[in-house]
């Protein structure tokens, strides 16, 4: 059998420096005690994957290396007692997911119900992130407004979903107009463009009630956006920096309105927290995603020796969902 992984031997354009690897893997070595062997069946291609590999994440890494934050996979082997053969299960540790088989420790996973394989392996990253902004910073109640940017995104649409489930309204703000009628059927309560009106639209549709929370993923005049939109003290959590330009907030904003700055990276909450606190929090993801209620788009599926285009593909600004890497 072949072991088709992605490597990379230098900080760059990730079309350009990553690299598809076959390995003959019939000298696989022998699992020691609390391990498991894992075959992975996909992988998505993050933000997060191409700043890794660009060398401007917040990890650096020491090359060569294999990429991916996170995927799916089902168990071959086990001398773990809490993972099993058949076992599906995602990674919680950063074991490097581009490749077709993963041996790694068991807490450095988390077994997850049945749910569809494609959904399975995007379930670490987006929806976490979604249902952390929604439940850490603020106490949200039913009729509650929230206010966001990039909505399009994959978080973006885990968090319209999860707001829907915990009964709390979503103010979603989007470049493109016609992305708006996609988001309104997947669930959202109002959408709009992310220009100079906002603020105004806002007011007009919350009235009083300004949104709690303010989450961002866009950063600059975007950023600022929000800040203006949201109530008083309202928390306002940046996530992600899409347009890489840093926050520069007005004086306004801390003195007169106080709203709270705050910033969400998935990776140290998993890291604060125990093996069952995230279990627990995975495992109530995968229920809605089995029961229909919590689902990311995809744009399409590509082989992993086709993973220059992926890259390029992923790195576009116009896809309607993410790009999957399929090892299986």
């Amino acid at each position: 059998m072949k072991n088709h992984r992605i490597t990379f031997n230098e900080f760059g354009i990730p079309a350009e420096v990553a690299q598809h690897e076959e390995i003959d893997t019939s000298a696989s070595r022998v699992l020691r005690p609390g391990e498991v062997r894992v075959a992975i069946q996909y992988a998505p291609i993050n933000p997060a994957d191409i700043n890794y590999i660009q060398g401007n994440y917040g990890i650096r890494p020491e090359l060569p290396t294999i990429p991916g934050v996170e995927s799916v996979g089902i168990v071959t082997e086990s001398t773990a007692d809490t993972v099993s053969e058949s076992d599906l299960v995602i990674f919680i540790s950063r074991v490097g997911t581009w490749q077709s088989e993963v041996i790694c420790n068991a807490v450095d996973l988390v077994v997850i119900p049945a749910i569809p394989l494609q959904q399975a392996a995007m379930l670490k990253v987006n929806p976490l992130t979604a249902l952390c902004l929604l439940v850490n910073f603020v106490s949200l109640t039913a009729d509650d407004y929230i206010i966001q940017n990039a909505s399009n995104s994959g978080v973006g649409q885990s968090v319209i979903q999860i707001a829907k489930i915990m009964g709390v309204k979503t103010i979603n703000l989007v470049r493109r107009e016609e992305l708006i009628p996609e988001l309104l059927e997947l669930g959202a309560d109002h959408v709009l463009l992310d220009d100079a009106n906002v603020v105004e639209k806002v007011k007009e549709i919350c009235g009083e009630n300004l949104p709690k929370l303010g989450c961002n993923a866009v950063g600059g005049d975007s950023a600022l956006r929000l800040m203006d939109a949201i109530a008083t003290e309202a928390p306002h959590v940046t996530y992600g920096a899409m347009s890489m330009r840093s926050l520069k907030v007005p004086n306004k904003f801390l003195i007169f309105k106080r709203i709270q700055l705050h910033g969400l990276w998935v990776t140290k909450w998993l890291e604060a927290n125990d093996h069952a606190t995230i279990s627990a929090a995975y495992h109530k993801l995968a229920g809605w995603v089995a029961e229909g209620m919590l689902t990311q788009s995809i744009d399409k599926i590509y082989p992993p020796a086709e993973i220059s285009a992926a890259l390029t593909h992923a790195g576009e600004g116009k896809r309607s969902g993410k790009i999957l890497l399929e090892f299986q």
